[in-house]
């Protein structure tokens, strides 16, 4: 199980089986789903989805994932994992809609790093993202990642392949 981890507003824990009906409300918003993955699934999907981050990631401790959480309420998904994709560890993050426009991604990303740095030891953490996804672009960016790549999906979309960086004081957050 991943640890806890905290920031000035966010606190970041495992999943409980209680947190069902809100994963899949965050992930059923097309608001969200839209830059995730492979896009909005069904429902049918995203319980399947929900179940297997108990009987598979966490039985198997095979990468952390996170519910973010507001004042107790579920606002959020963080995970941090190797991917083939960028041949390293990627933050993938999503925060329902009534959450953003106040800094809490930028605050959630950057615990994601710090925890990629100074829990994990990486060197480097990666993210990619829909190149039309501007607001996640401009937030990564503030936070040092650089654009190292562009991936061509099956589609012809764009995913852009970002890159931060271990510096001596890269980090704002740890783990409890």
């Amino acid at each position: 199980m991943p640890p806890t981890l905290r920031t000035p507003r966010l606190l970041l824990t495992p999943y409980t089986p209680d947190d069902e009906d809100d994963f899949v409300a965050l992930f059923q918003d097309t608001r969200v789903s839209r830059w995730m993955g492979d896009g909005t699934a069904s429902e049918a999907e995203d319980r399947a989805l929900f179940g297997r981050v108990f009987s598979t990631v966490y039985a198997r401790e095979l990468f952390d994932v996170w519910a973010v959480r507001r004042d107790r309420r579920l606002v959020g998904h963080a995970e941090i994992k190797r991917t083939e994709e960028v041949d390293g560890h990627e933050i993938i993050y999503a925060l329902a809609p009534e959450a953003w426009g106040g800094g809490l991604g930028t605050e959630l990303a950057r615990a994601l790093v710090a925890y990629g740095f100074e829990t994990l030891g990486l060197t480097e953490v990666h993210a990619t993202v829909d190149a039309r996804n501007e607001p996640s672009l401009r937030l990564l960016g503030r936070l040092g990642f650089a654009h190292v790549r562009d991936i061509v999906e099956d589609d012809g979309e764009v995913t852009r392949v970002l890159t931060a960086c271990r510096t001596p004081h890269s980090a704002t957050s740890s783990p409890t």
